[in-house]
């Protein structure tokens, strides 16, 4: 089936905007007369994260029964670009090879391989020293599920993540980040996932899928 992108629920909209206006990223930031990147008391930076990603569950409309996503390692990388004193903006990508399991599967295809990644836009926020110490992430964006069978085709869902980091300079251009973010993925209440020649693998209730990733990485600064 086609992805689609169903109206925003409130609350949504509400963390999504709660957590741009808090990173000071949009129009408001880019209209201040600094040039993106090269902003005095900022820095840019590239890392290369490693983690493990917390599950997430849907419900099945048929039987009721839990469909689960399992938790697995996770692979991430984020590009940090100078957007005003101790702030920048950021794109971000997060990848994680998992499965799809439950009983209302037929016993032949119990679980289901899947690959959940997130395509994010956002920024961080150093709470006192650029680079070094406390700092809050965040970003929206869209979340693809890939699954693995005959058919089975992709979806693209509207997504956010929020989360907390600690950066560990190691030298003038290296430092390690310790990161936490949550992940919220708007999902079709009364819609199929994962479709071939017209029946779906799935068909759930529900409005969000929840993730939890711990992220540990390599920062080059410039």
């Amino acid at each position: 089936m086609n992805a689609s992108f169903p109206r925003i629920p409130r609350l949504f909209r509400t963390a999504a905007l709660f957590a741009l206006a808090g990173l000071s990223i949009g129009a408001a930031g880019l209209a201040q007369a600094q040039t993106l990147g090269r902003a005095a008391g900022s820095e840019n930076g590239f890392t290369l994260y490693g983690g493990y990603r917390a599950g997430g569950t849907f419900t099945e409309t048929t039987t009721g029964q839990d469909v689960r996503v399992g938790s697995a390692g996770s692979f991430a990388l984020a590009v940090d670009i100078a957007l005003e004193p101790r702030k920048q903006a950021q794109l971000f990508y997060s990848r994680q090879k998992t499965d799809l399991s439950s009983g209302a599967f037929l016993v032949s295809t119990s679980s289901i391989p899947l690959t959940i990644e997130y395509y994010h836009i956002g920024g961080t926020a150093f709470f006192e020293t650029m680079s070094s110490g406390p700092y809050v992430v965040g970003g929206i964006g869209a979340t693809v599920f890939r699954p693995t069978g005959p058919g089975l085709t992709s979806e693209t869902k509207p997504s956010i993540n929020l989360g907390l980091g600690y950066m560990l300079p190691l030298a003038d251009r290296l430092g390690v980040r310790f990161e936490a973010r949550g992940y919220a993925t708007l999902i079709d209440s009364t819609g199929g996932m994962f479709c071939s020649n017209n029946s779906c693998l799935i068909s759930i209730k529900g409005t969000t899928l929840f993730q939890g990733e711990a992220l540990v990485g390599v920062t080059g600064r410039f």
